[in-house]
């Protein structure tokens, strides 16, 4: 085992795998790609799981033994919903994350996986973000609270695998988009956000879109799919301490994916930039060249994997309204 690319795969046939996080975006395209494996696959709803509750997550884990755990249940949102609420995206994600970890070691949890974030890595890291740049540098204060609870998380695993041995490993994922994303006013992420305000604008026959901040940043977008895809690939080929990036290697500015999302809803009136709003790390690439000498690529065409996100959005329309 090199750098921690395992010699011969860990085999996912038979295995009882619990997706944490099923019905989020990221854990429902995890349980689409692990339908494609001959592995059985467990969940269980937030109404009957309360992820931050300690007792509770230890039972069910122990009871219902999973042989690899994949963590995908986090808090989630965008700059807005993170400067409104830091305690709660810091606890929230601290407890699911230490929870679920423990309950794994105390279960005999043959594998693991814990999904973090590219914001975990310094707000003036040199680009692109090697792993090695995790604790570097200060965190990017508009999300910091969110960072630090999935730094603890992947220390976790790093520690757990040091002291016990055990086999958990951490992806860190650039932003993504997709199917299944939120779509909520106080809370999305500025894919979902713009598809929302460019179907709001076409609908209503607004003549401008307005977009947070100046537009200027550049961001690095993954579909969901592809880190599905990516994560079961690190699943089979992956024992190491060291966190792997997981990115498409390409990025665009705001503007320009305002642009892009704006052709896609059918919207041709102006796009005003707010310069009054935060907007947060000026660029954010990985270096996901570990993973890809591995062996792994992204697939998805950003272009479009963007129309088949805002296609979703506009199929489940009236359900993302009442659940906002």
């Amino acid at each position: 085992m090199e750098d921690g690319w395992l010699a011969a795969p860990f085999d996912l046939t038979g295995k009882r795998v619990w997706v944490a996080g099923h019905s989020g975006m990221v854990g429902s395209a995890l349980v689409r790609r692990l339908g494609g494996e001959d592995c059985d696959i467990l969940s269980v709803d937030h109404a009957a799981l309360d992820l931050r509750n300690q007792a509770a997550t230890r039972g069910w884990v122990i009871r219902n033994k999973p042989d690899v755990v994949v963590i995908a249940a986090a808090k989630v949102g965008g700059i807005g919903a993170n400067a409104a609420q830091p305690a709660d995206f810091l606890y929230d994600n601290v407890m699911i994350a230490a929870n679920i970890i423990h309950a794994a070691y105390e279960a005999g949890v043959e594998k693991l996986l814990f999904l973090g974030s590219s914001c975990i890595y310094p707000k003036e890291a040199a680009q692109p973000i090697k792993e090695e740049a995790l604790l570097s540098g200060p965190l990017e204060q508009t999300n910091e609270a969110y960072a630090i609870a999935k730094i603890a998380g992947l220390k976790l695993c790093e520690a757990y695998r040091a002291q016990y041995g055990c086999d958990y490993i951490s992806a860190m994922p650039c932003n993504l988009y997709g199917p299944g994303d939120t779509f909520d006013e106080r809370s999305s992420h500025v894919i979902p956000a713009l598809m929302m305000k460019a179907q709001r604008a076409v609908v209503s026959g607004a003549d401008v879109l307005e977009v947070w901040g100046s537009g200027q940043p550049l961001r690095e977008f993954l579909h969901v799919d592809d880190l599905a895809d990516a994560c079961v690939f690190l699943l089979k080929h992956y024992s190491g301490a060291l966190p792997v990036n997981v990115g498409s290697g390409e990025e665009i500015s705001i503007a320009a994916l305002a642009a892009h999302i704006a052709e896609i809803a059918g919207f041709s009136g102006a796009i005003k930039f707010d310069d009054t709003k935060p907007d947060g790390t000026y660029r954010k690439l990985m270096d996901s060249s570990r993973l890809k000498q591995a062996g792994w690529m992204s697939k998805v065409v950003f272009y479009q994997g963007l129309k088949g996100a805002y296609d979703w959005y506009v199929r489940h329309f009236c359900d993302v309204r009442k659940s906002a």
